[in-house]
């Protein structure tokens, strides 16, 4: 009986804290610094949720944001950042928008979803959750932010790849008009249906889990021609769905120097499928002609398809972004995309996918209205 009455006091405890902290804590703190070129004019965060999870709570902010454009240049993305407690695992959260064209003025929405953790002990004066901005990428190329999660790095790739797509779609509409354009939406929506999913994990050296005999596996290259940077010889020992202790070598074939590069891999399983298995990054400083080793973990592909784990039977490895080290970007162009060991596995860019939407809601002729624009 005391036992029981204890859970009861205890339950009634949970319920006080949770609903004082549901009242004030779960709306996030908006802290943006003076100079933000971003301003948030309008939040409503009516969906979000808090369930408690043993000794700490998972909270489930559904966020509607509106945000307006401050400075004098136009947006292209901005990457938002919310936290709980950065020493919590799962205590930080962010959204990216991509692919925009936000005029000085302009308001504009954000959507967050996001899942965090955050210490029943924070409840009582750990204070709400912080709103921040880690970055805005401008039309200029410009970066604005702390860039604490590398937004500068995946804004500016995501925005030459966007560049390449529109030009790429708007010669489509220039060389065969509406019908030419509308050909190629209907096969990148066709590919996007099909293509397989998975996921790349890194793994520090010394800790693989898979108890698998291992096999050396050399590493098979895909060169694009106009790359900067070509992967030259690899390989791992592979066991199950581990590549252990890889090794693949870069060499910079440009006359500018090199300050980072993602390889891009794919896996072909035991019965002959083929996925896109991920990017790996790596910061280096490679001057013209040298070359460097990029990989030093385990490589680890976890899942090739629904719940099934992978068995690697080979490995092929490509360049899937440059920076150089004033700051410019290489990314692959559509013909080098065009590779048939690429084409029917590699998810579209986000530019894609936008511009793919929009045809499948509102036609081929909004399309064309779009591609207009800028």
């Amino acid at each position: 009986m005391r036992s029981s009455s204890r859970r009861a006091l205890l339950a009634i405890s949970w319920v006080s804290i949770s609903a004082s902290w549901v009242s004030g804590a779960i709306l996030p703190k908006i802290d943006l610094p003076r100079d933000s070129p971003v301003a948030v004019i309008g939040a409503d965060y009516g969906d979000s949720t808090e369930t408690p999870r043993g000794s700490a709570v998972m909270v489930d902010l559904h966020a509607s944001l509106s945000l307006r454009n401050s400075s004098g240049r136009h947006i292209r993305g901005i990457t938002l950042l919310v936290r709980s407690q950065d020493a919590t695992p799962g205590g930080k959260g962010s959204v990216t928008l991509t692919s925009l064209d936000v005029a000085p003025g302009e308001t504009f929405p954000v959507r967050m979803d996001v899942r965090l953790l955050r210490p029943i002990a924070s409840l009582g004066g750990g204070g709400p959750l912080q709103l921040g901005l880690d970055g805005v990428l401008f039309d200029d190329l410009s970066f604005y932010g702390p860039d604490d999660l590398q937004s500068r790095h995946t804004l500016t790739v995501y925005e030459f790849e966007a560049r390449r797509d529109r030009r790429y779609f708007k010669a489509l509409l220039a060389e065969g008009g509406p019908a030419r354009l509308q050909q190629e939406m209907v096969a990148s929506l066709s590919r996007q249906g099909d293509r397989p999913e998975t996921q790349v994990q890194m793994m520090r050296a010394g800790r693989a889990t898979n108890q698998e005999a291992e096999r050396p596996v050399q590493f098979a290259m895909l060169h694009m021609p106009d790359s900067p940077v070509e992967p030259t010889e690899g390989m791992a020992k592979v066991a199950g769905n581990e590549a252990r202790s890889p090794r693949l070598e870069v060499r910079n074939k440009s006359d500018r120097a090199v300050h980072s590069v993602e390889i891009g891999w794919l896996v072909k399983d035991g019965r002959g499928r083929q996925f896109m298995a991920g990017t790996v990054p790596a910061t280096l400083n490679l001057a013209p002609g040298e070359k460097a080793q990029v990989l030093k973990e385990t490589l680890k592909f976890p899942q090739l398809g629904a719940g099934q784990a992978a068995s690697i039977d080979s490995m092929t490895a490509f360049v899937s972004n440059v920076e150089f080290s004033d700051g410019k970007m290489w990314v692959p162009s559509r013909a080098d995309l065009g590779d048939p060991r690429l084409k029917s596995v590699l998810a579209p860019s986000p530019e894609e996918q936008r511009l793919v939407q929009i045809y499948r809601k509102k036609g081929i002729a909004a399309l064309v209205d779009e591609l207009k624009k800028f």
